[in-house]
């Protein structure tokens, strides 16, 4: 085993104030803690705020006996909640942080909703039995009322615990290679997961890409038992590495007796989505991947979702467009629309629809700043062209761009079927031919999307590479509620990187 100072010294000064903190304080709040308390905190508090609006709004009057009818329902509503509690816990609505890196509220979302629902028809069952029967419209108000403030209540309870420093587990990846290194590298880049990386553990590392040479070697696999309860580590990641297949078998074994979570990365995890489904056969795990064509009946539910919520969406939006085009006039001279020439699905071309940003001579000085690309300044990729700080962008595009308002018009491209509003990214035809192997192109399997995996997971700053890799398990991994998860999960990531920025 590496001294404890050796290993110390190669430490940053977040994981060093974590362990600080952690020895002063003389006991060990994890995230699981802290979450659970909070999440069950939020529960009590939506459910109660459902009731008592219910309660004001169809109150049983100021009689004797609207009182005692009043009193009997907040009786059998307290005596439910024990019922709420052991119900969620076995839904698995109150340790999924602790296991899950990336959950999220909206996670939490089908769960909190199937839960309330028979919560619902159980207090409607119960109160069938009593001399005063509430109303249904009550009921109903209550059920409406916490579908959506539970949901709330848990969104700002995780806001809260993830401000907390008991929040941030410490994490090392098992294998220093290729693969060990893009999953640090992804886990540095989305802070959200609470993640703190405390470093690898391999015996033949790698050497270490420019962006990762401060992440600390901490010692050989045969160490790691050693380390996690000196660096009080909560997480092992397990990327590929050089060791016996039976020795990392072991060491997973060994860990079973610690209090740390294991997670690891399946050798085939580029056609692994996050949808795909375990079973086994007589004990020995297997995982089914999803056709990956589409059936004519989810192509038809696809296209109807995209269809009202496009309409949905130009309506209500409607004032906006209409403030929009006015700044952009004011602005600077030109159209209000941009229109370019996208890649769209099975090899098709359609010209999108986005509120103009820059310049009228935006593509005259396109060679100009050029040098600029996020990709290329990074490691030399100029497949994909985004450019931070685009002298070419007016004062009203910063403004529309920041919070995406840009993007909107889209919704006229879903509307008459050339979009998606969930789908791979729409590329320019500059960048469409770089996508070349048989794989990549089944990634316009499915029509292009206003948002996507590489919307949510972090837009621009995703290489080229790995965007095309999304698209494609988003293609081969689809269904109604990924695309539904991925809307709601969408407006969060927006805000992430406004405050990052």
């Amino acid at each position: 085993m590496s001294s404890l100072g050796a290993v110390l010294d190669q430490l940053d000064d977040r994981t060093l104030e974590i362990l600080d903190r952690r020895r002063r304080t003389g006991r060990v709040q994890r995230r699981g803690w802290l979450v659970r308390r909070a999440l069950l905190a939020a529960d009590l508090i939506g459910l109660s705020v459902a009731f008592v609006t219910a309660e004001q709004l169809f109150g049983g009057g100021v009689s004797r006996s609207g009182h005692l009818a009043a009193l009997g329902e907040y009786a059998i509503f307290v005596l439910a909640l024990p019922a709420w509690i052991v119900a969620a816990k076995l839904y698995g609505l109150y340790d999924r942080d602790e296991e899950r890196t990336d959950h999220s509220t909206v996670d939490d979302f089908a769960g909190v909703f199937h839960l309330v629902t028979i919560i619902t028809w159980l207090l409607f069952a119960i109160t069938r039995l009593t001399p005063e029967k509430p109303e249904v419209q009550k009921l109903l108000v209550f059920w409406v009322c916490a579908v959506t403030a539970v949901p709330l209540a848990r969104a700002l309870g995780r806001a809260y615990c993830r401000r907390q420093i008991a929040y941030l587990q410490n994490t090392a990846i098992v294998g220093a290679g290729e693969i060990g290194q893009l999953l640090a590298r992804k886990l540095l880049r989305h802070p959200e997961y609470g993640i703190n990386l405390v470093g690898f553990v391999d015996r033949r590392p790698k050497e270490p890409a420019e962006d990762l040479q401060h992440v600390a070697v901490l010692g050989g696999p045969d160490e790691l038992p050693d380390l996690v309860r000196l660096l009080d580590i909560e997480r092992v990641i397990f990327a590929f590495t050089g060791d016996d297949h039976e020795e990392t078998i072991d060491l997973i074994r060994a860990l079973n007796d610690l209090d740390v979570q294991v997670d690891i990365v399946p050798r085939l995890f580029e056609v692994v989505g996050a949808g795909v489904d375990v079973n086994t056969v007589e004990g020995v795990p297997v995982m089914g991947l999803a056709s990956l064509r589409l059936s004519r009946s989810s192509a038809m539910l696809k296209r109807a979702f995209d269809l009202l919520g496009a309409s949905i969406g130009l309506v209500f939006l409607a004032p906006l467009f209409a403030v929009t085009a006015l700044l952009i006039k004011l602005d600077a001279p030109g159209p209000v629309f941009f229109r370019q020439v996208r890649a769209g699905a099975r090899g098709g071309r359609f010209r999108i629809w986005k509120f103009r940003t820059m310049s009228q001579d935006a593509e005259e000085r396109k060679d100009a700043v050029r040098s600029l690309s996020i990709h290329a300044q990074r490691g030399g990729d100029d497949r994909m062209f985004k450019v931070a700080d685009d002298p070419r962008v007016t004062r009203v595009g910063r403004i529309l761009r920041k919070f995406s308002i840009d993007e909107l018009p889209q919704l006229i491209n879903v509307l008459v079927g050339e979009m998606s509003l969930v789908g791979p990214r729409p590329l320019i035809l500059e960048e469409d031919r770089f996508v070349v192997e048989a794989w990549a192109r089944r990634r316009l399997d499915l029509k292009p999307g206003i948002t996507g995996l590489w919307q949510v997971l972090g837009r621009s700053e995703i290489p080229f590479g790995e965007m095309v890799r999304l698209d494609y398990l988003y293609v081969t991994g689809w269904s109604i509620f990924s695309d539904m998860r991925l809307i709601l999960r969408t407006l969060p990531a927006l805000f992430r990187r406004q405050r990052a920025t």
